[in-house]
């Protein structure tokens, strides 16, 4: 079991960073969660050899739309939410993990392991940040005769009041319910959800995801110095991503937040790169260069860091880069079929067509 410290914290939004794929929460909340992780307590990372076979994982999240512009989360959101899960289910919560990597995403359950004591668990329902609770259920959506129990807690004070809701049903119709919820009580809220036997966490999840993000990070500070190329260079060494193309950046489909998501297009130099929350697929004059669940992300050559949605300027130089998903730990639910058709859906964007046989679930 590993003590998590302030570096391995700037190491989480760095490395998770990348792995956001332009989504993935916020660089400034992953650094206040962080060093409030490692003050209050002492959070700890476990592997799966080193917790009990018969452990109960929970993961930890948050539900909504980075580029809301009205949500508030508070780090003791994070610790009700699970609070309010532990009440109210009947197996002992030994570790937990979260859904995806991302420049805050990757710290989920730090402050709640440094408050409560519960170690968190060193694999994430996707190695890559993604759009929807069903990408990282690990495989909940067809498991036959599992109820999800899911909670929330927080909300804009101010506009809303604070937030707390518990909810049992269909893992589907669950996320469905707490996006709504997100969206009324300010764009994002904080939430606990799906105990999960350690056995099928080992099987469904990408296992390792949380050690990749932190060796990541490290390896991209390190070269920071040595500008651009050097982050870039660093990132594909390490992850196996390509340059697929460098340039100004531009709108295609303009930023729109809506149903709890954030949807739209990006051009650099004729690749057109779609999301939904996160990136989705990069295509050049009709040819499909990078589809989920690849990791995707645009590295900005001013910052030297990976871009969120969000954050993106007319005209600001990128690179973008596609990390293939073989070379990475792969999920269960991030080549779950029903919950890419419900992504296609929303963006018209085909996802199913480009997965490889041997990925589908």
């Amino acid at each position: 079991m590993r003590t998590l410290d302030a570096d391995d914290a700037h190491n989480a939004v760095v490395g998770g960073g990348f792995f956001a794929a332009g989504g993935g929460g916020w660089e400034h909340h992953g650094e206040l969660m962080g060093s409030l992780a490692v003050s209050v307590g002492q959070p700890s990372l476990t592997t799966a050899d080193e917790l009990s076979p018969d452990t109960w994982v929970a993961t930890v999240t948050a539900i909504g739309a980075p580029a809301a512009k009205t949500w508030e989360i508070q780090p003791l959101d994070y610790v009700r939410a699970l609070q309010r899960l532990i009440d109210a289910v009947d197996v002992p919560i030994g570790a937990v993990m979260t859904a995806q990597n991302g420049y805050s995403t990757t710290l989920n359950g730090w402050i709640q392991s440094a408050v409560l004591g519960i170690p968190v668990l060193d694999a994430a329902g996707d190695v890559r940040a993604h759009p929807t609770g069903k990408l990282g259920s690990m495989g909940l959506t067809t498991r036959e005769g599992y109820q999800a129990i899911q909670s929330v807690a927080g909300g804009n004070r101010a506009l809303h009041g604070y937030f707390e809701a518990v909810v049992r049903g269909s893992v589907v119709t669950c996320d469905d319910v707490l996006r709504d919820i997100s969206v009324r009580t300010g764009g994002f809220i904080a939430a606990a959800r799906n105990p999960l036997e350690l056995s099928w966490v080992r099987k469904h999840a990408a296992l390792g995801s949380i050690s990749l993000a932190l060796d990541l990070g490290a390896r991209m500070r390190a070269a920071t110095d040595g500008g651009p190329d050097a982050v870039i260079e660093s990132v594909c060494e390490f992850t196996g991503a390509v340059v697929l193309a460098s340039g100004p950046i531009s709108h295609g489909e303009p930023l729109r937040t809506q149903g709890g998501w954030d949807h739209g297009s990006f051009v650099v130099d004729g690749n057109e790169i779609s999301y939904l929350n996160e990136f989705l697929a990069v295509t050049a004059a009709g040819e499909r260069r990078a589809t989920y669940p690849d990791t995707i992300a645009l590295i900005s050559r001013d910052t030297r860091r990976a871009l969120a949605v969000k954050d993106v300027v007319e005209g600001m130089p990128v690179a973008v880069l596609a990390a293939p998903a073989a070379g990475l730990p792969l999920s269960t639910s991030a080549c779950d079929v029903v919950a890419l058709r419900e992504v296609e859906q929303i963006t018209g964007v085909e996802l199913v067509r480009y997965l490889p046989e041997e990925f589908r679930r």
